[in-house]
């Protein structure tokens, strides 16, 4: 193959690329620039969506990407004017953050345990795990139901909380992470005469950074975007997180829409961009292909 050849197939698989980008950013391009227009502004480019009269046939809706005038009306009325937003914001966080704290500390050591202790049935054990994650999620989500009756958590965030803590993924990436650190650390942590608890807390969790930080990230991305747990767990809607209050925030309000959808992702942009690196080295290190 000719150097010409070779650089033009170069071209090509960058334009596909970037097209392939381009199509999965659109909808968030979208959604951040509509955020900004006017409810006026946008009921007249979208009348085609509104149903009733206002869906005439053979009428479409008119995609605007930059605002005839800037407005923040939309996203003043979704944090002053609508308080359940907040609540529901609250809500989101106050599920999420514990399960990712769990599954930081129920993965990290756990992981250690299966990559680096040798224990009767170790392997078996760890294949049972990654069983676990083959299932699909909703065949779990009726076992999950009939535990967390028994136990009485039922409309509680217990429900949803624990069974997130001991979820097989975060086992099974700080398993793949750690089993990549050199025996020879703790051989000679053991030689100066440190336990394993020792070994962990100092040699181990420090060199894990990059996937502790991964695991977060992914934790995070799945668990604040939940909708199935919340919605068979949580009977009372003020209990339940943002995820499920953005499917009925519009209400013929779509510039609320807007703006709600974009502070809801803001959180998971900002956390991307700020871990992006750690996020990558993480996988890169786990040996986790996609």
């Amino acid at each position: 193959m000719t150097i010409a050849m070779r650089n033009a197939l170069t071209g090509i698989k960058f334009v596909f690329l970037g097209l392939l980008a381009a199509a999965m950013l659109f909808p968030v391009v979208l959604t951040a620039t509509n955020s900004f227009m006017s409810e006026d502004e946008i009921g007249r480019h979208y009348e085609a969506l509104g149903g009733g009269d206002s869906a005439e046939a053979g009428k479409h809706a008119a995609i605007r990407l930059i605002p005839e005038q800037v407005s923040l009306s939309q996203f003043g009325e979704v944090l002053l004017k609508r308080p359940k937003f907040l609540l529901h914001f609250w809500n989101s966080v106050k599920l999420t953050l514990p399960i990712i704290l769990g599954q930081a500390a129920v993965g990290t050591l756990a992981g250690f345990a299966f990559a680096k202790l040798a224990f009767p049935g170790r392997d078996k054990l760890f294949f049972v795990y990654l069983l676990t994650m083959l299932m699909p999620f909703q065949v779990t989500l009726v076992p999950n139901y009939l535990v967390a009756d028994k136990l009485g958590l039922l409309n509680h965030y217990g429900a949803i909380v624990l069974p997130g803590i001991f979820a097989s993924f975060g086992v099974f990436l700080m398993r793949q992470f750690m089993s990549g650190i050199p025996d020879a650390y703790l051989e000679a942590a053991k030689i100066d005469g440190a336990g394993y608890l020792r070994a962990f807390l100092h040699i181990v969790l420090p060199l894990a950074r990059p996937g502790v930080a991964a695991l977060i990230l992914l934790s995070f991305v799945d668990n604040w975007n939940m909708v199935e747990q919340p919605i068979l767990f949580l009977a009372e809607t003020v209990r339940q997180p943002l995820s499920v209050y953005l499917a009925n925030i519009a209400e013929g309000a779509r510039g609320v829409a807007f703006a709600a959808s974009v502070l809801y992702m803001t959180p998971v942009v900002f956390l991307f961009l700020y871990g992006e690196e750690h996020l990558v080295e993480g996988i890169q290190m786990s040996g986790i292909k996609g």
